[in-house]
């Protein structure tokens, strides 16, 4: 069974409704024993950095996270600031996140004189950088919908899954091992969000 932590930041009911849609069973994990019994994680999540983080150790769900990804190595996806939410840090504040990926979460910064705004908004193609469980390497363009401001910087190229333009080529997913993240929203994402979402619930199986 796959759960979607409910901690306060994000649509998931949108989540569940995308997994009920491509026959996934799914349920939210409110509490920490939830999180505990889960088979497979996803963590969504709208908002500021150091406010999500400061609301899941008010929950007490920062070490049920690490446990269900580190020691129960069950399958876990990040989407959007959930994906945020995996790595190290941000340069939206100051606190530390789950640690689970090494990566930062830098801000955009348009050249002077472009017409790319901030946040990076709507469609975008996203392509695969390496065979991966999430996003098939395809020569048909996958676009996917995006709503951010900060983009991942991994330590490590080998977690990177795939890539997107937005003024800097940046890590639109990435992955170690069950543990991955996505930047943009598969839930809103039509055919090429169903398919990454069928992708994760077979990893849960």
């Amino acid at each position: 069974m796959i759960a979607i932590v409910d901690y306060g930041l994000g649509n998931i009911g949108s989540v569940a409704h995308m997994l009920r849609h491509i026959g996934a069973d799914c349920t939210f994990a409110s509490t920490v024993e939830e999180i505990e019994k889960a088979d497979a994680l996803i963590l969504p999540g709208v908002g500021a950095f150091d406010y999500a983080m400061d609301v899941l150790h008010r929950k007490g769900f920062v070490q049920p996270l690490r446990r269900q990804a580190l020691d129960r190595k069950i399958p876990i996806l990040g989407i959007c600031l959930g994906m945020q939410l995996l790595a190290s840090r941000s340069e939206e504040g100051n606190a530390t996140g789950l640690e689970l990926i090494d990566a930062e979460f830098l801000k955009f910064r348009p050249e002077p004189g472009t017409t790319l705004k901030v946040p990076h908004m709507g469609w975008n193609a996203v392509t695969a950088v390496r065979d991966n469980p999430l996003i098939a390497s395809t020569e048909e363009e996958q676009r996917f919908y995006f709503v951010h401001s900060y983009y991942a910087r991994t330590k490590y190229p080998s977690d990177d899954i795939a890539t997107c333009n937005y003024g800097v080529q940046f890590v639109a997913a990435y992955g170690r091992d069950n543990v991955f993240g996505v930047q943009f929203h598969p839930e809103r994402s039509h055919k090429f969000g169903m398919s990454v979402l069928k992708s994760f619930a077979t990893l849960a199986c």
